[in-house]
């Protein structure tokens, strides 16, 4: 059985570091919800710190690329919600 590897774009790794280097995110996490491996996660975000080198050279896959934008623009809207529920509930509390 062969095995082919993944190839992930530049943006694509850009955008799954940002999301790990989040303060309310793990790497776990973040691996875990992009399907990735966190190890590959772990090595991208040192490929992105260290200075001396030009991150991810790599070429990729634009649908990769495109998921990593859905998921991000999920974790806005999902943000928004949990915002508007808590609003929602302070407000229902309020005395009229």
């Amino acid at each position: 059985m062969s095995h082919s590897r993944r190839k992930y774009s530049e943006e694509y790794k850009r955008e799954a570091v940002a999301l790990a280097l989040q303060p309310e995110a793990s790497i776990a996490e973040v691996a875990r919800g992009l399907g990735i491996n966190a190890g590959n996660l772990h090595r991208w975000i040192k490929e992105y710190e260290a200075p001396d080198k030009k991150a991810f050279t790599g070429h990729g896959n634009p649908r990769d690329e495109e998921v990593a934008k859905l998921k991000r623009e999920l974790a806005q809207v999902k943000k928004e919600r949990d915002f508007l529920r808590e609003a929602a509930a302070y407000f229902a509390k309020q005395p009229k």
